[in-house]
């Protein structure tokens, strides 16, 4: 306690809470970031000219479930004009850009009950420093084999996989009840500005400096965020030194009577079936499912529909590219910030906030689809429509995507990892089924099928959550300690009966 007496690192103005919470929203746009480089850092990695054309590789491209990828190949393509030194078939190109999820899939969930049982500062950790050492490997793994970069993104993917569970964790120790909602968004939104920074940066770079320095000058700029992550951050106010007495005891005091499970490092077993058979649960699933369908939608293959019937290259205008992110990142954190206000004065209630933030991120985009099925040919009013519709998504992060934490902060990684497995799935779906409809097709009427079933998978997103959804602590989440202490001394019991 003598430390925390003398304040948090930056002198008492900043505190302690949003330093993790703008280092974990870096932290994310670090993952992002490094996962869409390769997108564009291949445009320059290929020979070109010994392939004849380019054809294959946008065709494996649009088969991968890699995030702007039509809108970036387009604008890395525009940029680099050297070929490079790999004569990779379209097969190799698919498997190296979709081999990050294998890794993505399967860790999220081992990784979300790591967190909880040990640390979720060095699961995040562990997340970024894999991808900053692979990242930095890349050149030259590559240069062995295209099996060297295939393991390379693997890994990556694995890292990858256990960002969300960790910082569901962190935040479920730091987050006061009445800040939830702007912290989560604050953090989350990285995701987006990471991917707008990496599309332009390794652009840049793969043009100027050639593929090579996309992977070592990014993977040395995010070292530094290992540093300052390894310093400045704790799993709990109680670890912190760099705190002020009075930040720590308020945050402790909000958490309430969870604050003993929450902030200690009591291995609590999870709750499967309570949790498989919950509503509330139930309901996040469901609209994390729906909602990343129309997010892979409107961020991949929306670009695609842009090309083929409105003939509209995002090269031509690459603010029209970035625009989105970074609206996104306003949105989301202004909207938080309303809500939690809003909570503050109990003008509404939790479970109110977190619906009226899904219901931004499925009704608009729901509508902004709509209308493309009817614009015709207006270029202008496409792009507005994109861009409104990918910034409303951002409602997500202080709607769903927080919900975790309100129900069963005790197991805030697990659950998240759990929907956000689950919600990979449409990321592989997706570029199958547009692909599907429009290989001999490309024209509004196919269009229009495509959008029919986004729009319908967002209504039934949008009816699940608003009768199932609830910001309310579930009583399954309240395992008590005592309660858990009493079934290992039964194991003991009977374990010295046999004996």
């Amino acid at each position: 306690m003598e430390v925390a007496a003398k304040g948090n690192v930056l002198g008492g103005y900043v505190p302690a809470r949003y330093i993790l919470s703008v280092l974990g929203s870096i932290g994310m746009a670090i993952v992002y970031g490094l996962k869409v480089n390769l997108s564009v850092a291949m445009v320059g990695m290929l020979n070109h000219t010994a392939l004849n054309t380019v054809t294959d590789q946008n065709a494996s491209l649009k088969n991968t479930t890699d995030d702007a990828k039509d809108a970036i190949v387009e604008f890395a393509m525009h940029t680099a004009e050297q070929d490079g030194p790999f004569i990779w078939s379209s097969e190799i190109q698919g498997i190296v850009l979709s081999c990050y999820f294998w890794g993505y899939f399967v860790s999220q969930i081992p990784g979300g009950r790591i967190a909880e049982l040990f640390s979720a500062k060095w699961v995040m950790f562990f997340s970024i420093a894999i991808n900053v050492v692979c990242t930095l490997l890349t050149p030259v793994m590559t240069e062995m084999h295209y099996i060297g970069l295939v393991f390379m993104r693997v890994l990556e993917g694995i890292g990858g996989g256990v960002t969300f569970p960790a910082m569901h964790v962190l935040l479920s120790k730091w987050a006061p009840p009445a800040e939830r909602s702007v912290m989560s968004a604050l953090v989350y939104a990285g995701t987006s500005l990471g991917t707008v920074i990496s599309i332009l940066m390794a652009g840049i770079l793969t043009a100027n400096a050639g593929w090579e320095s996309v992977f070592y000058v990014m993977g040395f700029l995010s070292t530094i965020w290992c540093l300052l992550w390894v310093v400045l951050i704790q799993d709990s106010p109680k670890q912190q030194r760099f705190i002020s007495i009075e930040e720590r005891n308020m945050i402790i005091a909000s958490l309430g009577g969870m604050t003993k499970d929450r902030l200690s490092r009591k291995k609590l077993p999870v709750p499967w079936r309570a949790v498989i058979t919950s509503k509330a649960f139930l309901a996040i699933l469901v609209a994390h499912v729906c909602s990343n369908w129309g997010w892979y939608m409107l961020l991949i293959e929306l670009p695609f529909y842009m090309k083929q019937v409105l003939d509209f290259k995002m090269t031509e205008n690459t603010f029209a590219t970035a625009l989105p992110f970074l609206t996104l990142w306003i949105f989301s954190i202004g909207l938080s910030r309303t809500l939690d206000w809003l909570r503050g004065k109990n003008a509404i209630t939790t479970t109110t906030a977190r619906k009226i933030g899904t219901l931004f991120a499925s009704v608009v985009p729901a509508a902004c689809l709509l209308a493309l099925c009817f614009i015709g040919n207006n270029r202008g009013a496409a792009v507005a429509i994109m861009t409104i519709g990918v910034t409303s998504v951002g409602g997500m992060f202080c709607g769903f995507l927080a919900n975790h934490i309100d129900i069963a902060p005790n197991f805030a990684g697990t659950l998240v990892a759990v929907t956000n497995t689950v919600a990979t799935i449409p990321g592989i779906v997706v570029p199958i089924f547009v692909g599907a409809l429009t290989r001999d097709n490309k024209t509004i009427h196919a269009w229009r099928i495509i959008f029919y079933v986004t729009i319908g998978l967002y209504v039934i997103e949008i009816l699940t959550y608003l009768v199932l959804g609830s910001g309310e602590e579930q009583t399954w989440n309240k395992v008590t300690q005592e309660k858990h202490d009493d079934q290992e001394n039964q194991l003991k019991d009977v374990k010295k009966s046999h004996v």
